[in-house]
């Protein structure tokens, strides 16, 4: 079994970049790996003061934001330090960073109490989100569930965990098919009414479910999977949140690592690991979708940045209310996320990369349709 942690994006340029992608593209592959190997901490470095803010709704945050769901065991990553993540945590603050995503299923309860003690003092200088919405017995996940009891029974879990009096950013992480998302929303203004929530969001549900949710009590964010390679969201939901002026929270915005570099055609994956239950990442998936690479590596020669600023930067660039929340436990790649805010592409640019990737047929994304149905 291919160990994939042992490659970062710099070593994948410099010894994996002709197997990713075939001899065919040996040219172009080696000019963009030229110039992303050279230094670009330069591109990559913002001090704190420097980092752009979005809003979201009246939430005002980073324009980067900070996931936090791999720093914990269960998805990706081998179990990381405690003590490391929560180092991470607060040097992610202190390069800027004011916007942090948990989950009371990630672990579970294990994000989000290392969430809270990491930035329990920075209480007031930043806006921690989390999640509620799935059945979890003996440490379990066994479906969905968002009655209104449920949902004032498991905030006061995440408050305790997070140390927090109040959560910023509270979503229903998936609709239960069960229970209407008006009651949902009466459920989550009770808590706001109580101080125990200061906004709330949604996260993969129809422009319908949207509209009908924000008609009750207005929602600040919708969070949903968005990126150059996933982009389902374009069809109706992005306009719907633009109308109602929700805030969009992007997840996955590096399609699972895919767009910054890291795997090769030939890469395999963990059964623990996530990728392997997703045809994207099967051996089909990846030899169809890794010449997409291609566009990704020349407009990252062309912007002088590493394909995971420019990927970041391309989401960043279609909406302002949008906002990325890629998850890292590496303090450089943290960083050159950040720089992300600072790449500026023209009108005509963006018309250009449009054009590239919509003629390019990927393997193991959402059907348009698919956007009008809550997930």
């Amino acid at each position: 079994m291919e160990k994939e942690n042992e490659y970062n994006r710099r070593k994948f340029f410099k010894n994996a970049a002709l197997a990713s992608v075939g001899m065919a593209m040996a040219p172009s592959v080696l000019k963009a790996s030229a110039n992303i190997e050279s230094p670009s901490h330069k591109k990559q470095n913002s001090s704190k003061s420097s980092v752009k803010k979005r809003k979201l709704g009246s939430l005002e945050v980073s324009g980067i934001g900070l996931g936090c769901m791999s720093m914990v065991a269960g998805t990706y990553n081998p179990t990381p330090s405690k003590q490391e993540m929560i180092a991470h945590i607060r040097k992610a603050v202190e390069r800027g960073i004011t916007f942090f995503d948990t989950a009371e299923v990630y672990g579970p309860y294990t994000s989000e109490a290392l969430v809270g003690e990491a930035l329990e003092p920075f209480k007031g200088q930043v806006r921690i989100t989390s999640k509620f919405g799935f059945d979890i017995q003996n440490d379990q996940r066994k479906g969905r569930i968002a009655t209104p009891e449920s949902i004032k029974k498991v905030v006061e879990g995440s408050l305790k965990r997070l140390r927090l009096e109040a959560i910023d950013l509270y979503y229903l992480h998936r609709l239960d098919p069960n229970v209407p998302i008006e009651d949902v929303a009466g459920a989550v203004k009770d808590l706001i009414a109580a101080g125990k929530v200061k906004h709330w969001g949604l996260s993969e549900v129809s422009p319908n479910t949207l509209r009908k949710a924000h008609a009750v009590l207005p929602v600040t964010a919708l969070q949903s999977e968005y990126s150059i390679t996933e982009r389902v969201v374009e069809n109706q939901i992005l306009d719907t949140c633009e109308e109602l002026g929700i805030g969009f929270v992007c997840w996955g915005p590096s399609q699972r690592s895919f767009l910054t570099g890291r795997f090769n055609e030939y890469s395999r994956f963990d059964a623990l690991d996530r990728r392997s239950q997703l045809p994207f990442f099967s051996p089909k998936g990846l030899e169809q979708n890794m010449p997409f690479l291609r566009i990704i590596r020349d407009w990252s020669q062309r912007k002088d940045i590493t394909m995971a600023q420019f990927s970041l930067a391309w989401l960043l660039a279609q909406k302002p209310f949008i906002v990325p929340i890629p998850g890292t436990i590496s303090p450089q790649h943290l960083a050159e996320n950040l720089g992300s805010l600072n790449v500026v592409f023209t009108a005509d640019e963006l018309k250009e990369i449009r054009t590239e990737i919509e003629k390019f047929n990927l393997l193991g994304v959402r059907t348009s349709e698919s956007a009008l149905v809550d997930q």
